[in-house]
């Protein structure tokens, strides 16, 4: 199938078809969709060319991600990256996901979206679909995944917690079904046990950020010394709720939470944090997207380690 053929199914010209692919503006919107649609169904993709530079940004839903000073951070990075690389970035919300299908671009990003979305790619795009903040399964073509590494970002915390004295941690998870949840939730338990501390339910606990002030209380029950907000905005709610019972930070509760831009520095006082390395992630992307464009070979999986961010919610206790 060429363009060619494309265009006298169509009843177009192939300088026609050849504008379709190029995201000219100048196409009606019928026979945009006309030519793509005849694409679609013949299996045809045009090959990457360093002319298209249409990145679409795919964002979560609120529903299903609701950390959304997360998906800021990625995208104020990402935007940066891609402006320098001559990148156009189009954000597409992932309740418009069907939309994706009469867009022209280069390469697709999806912060923090389950994988699922990545089904078939390759057999619907010839650009890239690079996962930000998610793993990408093995053996899927055109399937690239950029994120932090997990298992060694919740020992960060649990491992400097313990340095400064505490014995008996406490860490609530955001929820969120699938996913990063359920992967901190492990890590976290193999570095309490790593210490040999306490490791069951009652001390690692996951909840949606509305039960987070309930779910505070029931640690505090349990008698803990110290609290890990991994991810979301559990470090600033679990601020809050320790302030309505009556705690202390970090006189009676120490508090480890995640990074969050413009925010955890503020507080009172300053949080002490796990942090991805945002400007990196970001730059990985863009060597995805210039490798694919270019035909270099790229890897399937790019991981970055988080960094610790001492600050003032942390008290060192005697042991």
């Amino acid at each position: 199938m060429k363009i060619q053929d494309i265009a006298q199914i169509a009843g177009v010209s192939s300088a026609t078809v050849s504008r379709v692919f190029s995201n000219h503006s100048g196409i009606s919107v019928r026979t945009r969709d006309r030519v793509l649609e005849i694409a679609r169904k013949y299996s045809y993709h045009p090959r990457l060319s360093s002319k298209r530079r249409n990145v679409v940004v795919i964002t979560p839903s609120q529903a299903e991600f609701p950390a959304q000073n997360y998906t800021e951070m990625v995208l104020s990075e990402l935007s940066r990256v891609l402006s320098v690389g001559n990148y156009r970035v189009e954000i597409l919300p992932l309740d418009n996901f069907g939309r994706l299908n009469s867009i022209q671009f280069c390469a697709a990003i999806a912060i923090g979206v389950d994988h699922r979305i990545a089904e078939g790619w390759d057999d619907l795009f010839d650009a890239p679909l690079i996962l930000v903040d998610r793993e990408a399964p093995e053996n899927w073509r055109g399937v690239f995944a950029v994120h932090s590494d997990e298992q060694q970002g919740m020992a960060l915390a649990i491992d400097y917690l313990y340095e400064q004295g505490h014995r008996r941690i406490g860490s609530l998870i955001g929820s969120g079904g699938t996913g990063n949840p359920e992967i901190r939730k492990e890590a976290i338990f193999q570095a309490l046990a790593k210490h040999g501390l306490p490791c069951d339910e009652s001390l690692v606990r996951t909840a949606a950020p509305e039960q987070f002030i309930e779910e505070t209380g029931k640690l505090l029950r349990a008698g803990v010394d110290s609290l890990f907000y991994p991810g979301g905005h559990g470090g600033i709610i679990g601020a809050y709720a320790l302030s309505l019972y009556g705690k202390t930070i970090p006189g009676d509760i120490s508090l480890v939470a995640s990074e969050r831009s413009m925010v955890s520095r503020y507080c009172i006082p300053a949080q002490t944090t796990i942090s991805q390395d945002y400007p990196a992630l970001a730059a990985a992307v863009l060597e995805l997207i210039d490798a694919r464009i270019s035909g270099s070979r790229s890897p399937v999986k790019t991981v970055f380690p988080y960094k610790l961010i001492r600050r003032d919610s942390v008290k060192s206790r005697p042991v």
